[in-house]
């Protein structure tokens, strides 16, 4: 029987090293005792292969009892914690400062930063964030904010999932076609990272529901790709006295800004009075743009609202952070107020 044993736990080892499933390495055992015990059943006593294998039956079957109240034993401790989880994410939901084992590993690679550390991480866990647009730019920030823990995300956006929208909004699979992108999104972003709860808006945002919208975040992300929804955003946050992060992408190059006059700095109509008569800035899907470049500055506008949460660093207020792709370079301009600017000029 022993010498069943070793061999029976040498090839358990040797099919780890191998990387061999443990199902496959559980059905090998298995299929070995299965044989050895019909060989038990068979062979009549005092058989020299039946003597090598234990004399009796009775030895693996009291052996499998064993491993079966074991893998029982398994099987209701799985079930136990299956039980436990959606009590212990309640709890996390009720006590937003405090962490279960699972978050703590998850955001180990921020606590070990100086600059956040673990009040930093309960910051970005107590944080609501709007982002307006699930599309080029709101992809990428959706996906970082999520994963970095951001603990309430709000996305609106009335548009669904178009197959030529997955050359760069990556949070969407091909199997999202025809899905309202803020639910492609939600799930996303809930099987990214389950700690976060993902309030999705499909509508689009107007005079009547964005004073409401916005009250209930503290910080708005804007990814939208028209100068109706950025000046509204930009008069709502603004009012409320709440920072707007704006990022822009035009072919090769994409632009990033943030923009809070309440603190310093100008808001977003101080630098572009007026929007551009039409075909002077034409969409994406008009002029085109290089797929990984929404991914650069929207990751960028997640960076800025990680480090606006948690006070780490320097925030680009009153600076515009300018990226050309085509030739691998960025540079920084600074931004101005404009004393007559009919929206923040009273602040």
């Amino acid at each position: 029987m022993l010498l069943v044993l070793v061999i029976a736990g040498a090839l358990w080892g040797l099919g780890l090293m191998m990387g061999v499933s443990r199902q496959a390495r559980l059905m090998l055992v298995g299929s070995i005792f299965l044989v050895v015990l019909a060989l038990q059943l068979v062979l009549p006593d005092g058989h020299p292969i039946r003597e090598a294998t234990g004399q009796s039956p009775a030895p693996w079957l009291i052996l499998a009892g064993f491993v079966g109240l074991g893998a029982m034993y398994g099987r209701g401790l799985a079930w136990l914690k299956s039980r436990a989880r959606p009590e212990l994410a309640a709890t996390s939901a009720k006590n937003p400062g405090t962490f279960s084992d699972t978050e703590l590993e998850r955001y180990a690679r921020h606590i070990v930063l100086r600059e956040l550390g673990g009040p930093g991480q309960k910051r970005l866990k107590q944080a609501k964030v709007l982002v307006i647009g699930a599309g080029g730019l709101g992809a990428p920030a959706l996906q970082y904010l999520a994963a970095a823990g951001v603990g309430t995300i709000g996305v609106i956006d009335d548009d669904v999932v178009e197959n030529a929208n997955l050359q760069r909004q990556v949070i969407h699979r091909d199997a999202d076609i025809g899905l309202p992108k803020v639910f492609s999104a939600q799930a996303a972003m809930e099987a990214q990272n389950p700690n976060v709860v993902v309030r999705p808006y499909h509508r689009r945002l107007t005079e009547e529901i964005a004073a409401d919208l916005f009250a209930d975040y503290d910080l708005i992300l804007d990814g939208t790709d028209n100068f109706d929804s950025r000046y509204l955003a930009n008069r709502v946050a603004v009012a409320q006295g709440k920072p707007l992060i704006s990022g822009a992408l035009a072919q090769w190059e994409g632009q990033l800004s943030v923009f809070h006059p309440a603190d310093t700095g100008p808001c977003y109509q101080c630098i572009f009075p007026e929007a551009p008569a039409p075909g002077l800035a034409p969409s994406c899907s008009e002029a085109g743009v290089i797929g990984p470049l929404p991914g650069v500055v929207g990751s960028m506008m997640a960076v800025e609202a990680v480090k606006l949460i948690t006070g780490a660093g320097a925030v680009l207020k009153g600076e515009m952070l300018i990226y050309d792709a085509l030739y691998g370079e960025s540079r920084k301009i600074t931004l101005s107020r404009r004393v007559d600017c009919p929206v923040c000029s009273g602040e």
